[in-house]
């Protein structure tokens, strides 16, 4: 009987210890109820006490969850559809609003954050149009969405760490006509630096015409010159010749003449019989 007694007490004693400690892990947010009433939500990560029967503690993941929303529609600034989808990180800041505001359900908490970041992207997107949707820094938007959402998110206990939009489509209806019209637009700026090109090609092949032309005047007249001082030359170097045998000079050309003269077999040349032209077909005395 006597160690049937140890036994209980053993038992007992183990089982108010157990029931009346509970330990955070650092991953962990806890908070202690009395009776249901909730008397305490902040736990360091560690060992800590309760009353059994009298308090109970629930537990909740205190890291990064994420909310991966459905594509959702949205109206830009210039009221045209644009199809985004997008993703948010978020974790519990305040466990004690956390479980008043959606009692604790992660579930709830995401329906909750889903329509806030779906009202921010509604009244930023508002602004832009989407050109300036598509173009504009990425970053810039999450800072805007961030800035709209975090003071309601707030209110649930969650603390928004991220919002990141993964892509942005445009609606089948709409995308054909945007497309027509950038087609249209690229086309005219093709158009233009074609305009430009044949602008430029027009100069350079005038400029090049005018060189040409300039090139060979200046050719031309360098020919001359060189010709001119040619002529010169040789008129120079046939009159000391002339000078050094006049005799001889004057038989050399005349027989040039006669060579050119009577080229062909019926050439004829009439001419007094006493010319000049024929002395050398004269009897020499």
């Amino acid at each position: 009987m006597g160690q049937n007694k140890i036994l209980i007490t053993v038992a007992v004693l183990f089982f108010l210890v157990s029931t009346s400690v509970f330990t955070v892990s650092e991953t962990e947010r806890a908070i202690k109820f009395r009776l249901g009433e909730v008397i305490d939500s902040e736990f360091e990560p560690g060992l800590h006490f309760k009353m059994p029967f009298i308090n109970n503690v629930k537990k909740f993941d205190s890291r990064i969850l994420t909310l991966d929303s459905k594509p959702e529609r949205f109206l830009t600034a210039e009221k045209k559809n644009v199809i985004v989808d997008s993703f948010v990180k978020w974790k519990i800041a305040d466990v004690k609003t956390f479980y008043t505001s959606v009692a604790g359900d992660v579930r709830q908490a995401n329906i909750r954050l889903d329509q806030i970041i779906k009202d921010a992207f509604r009244s930023e997107f508002s602004k832009r149009n989407i050109k300036e949707l598509v173009s504009a820094d990425r970053n810039a938007i999450r800072t805007a969405l961030i800035t709209l959402a975090s003071p309601i998110a707030e209110k649930l206990g969650v603390e928004i760490v991220d919002v990141q939009v993964k892509r942005i489509d445009l609606p089948p209806e709409v995308s054909t006509s945007v497309y027509r019209r950038m087609e249209a637009e690229r086309e005219r700026v093709a158009r233009e630096f074609r305009s430009q090109g044949k602008e430029a090609a027009e100069r350079i092949r005038a400029d090049a015409d005018k060189q040409r032309e300039i090139i060979l005047a200046n050719a031309f007249r360098d020919a001359e010159v060189l010709r001119g001082a040619g002529d010169a030359t040789a008129a120079d170097i046939y009159a000391k010749a002339y000078g050094e045998d006049i005799e001889f000079f004057s038989f050399y050309r005349s027989m040039n003449a006669y060579k050119k003269t009577f080229r062909n077999a019926g050439d004829m040349l009439v001419v007094e019989p006493d010319s000049d032209f024929f002395k050398y077909f004269k009897k020499q005395q």
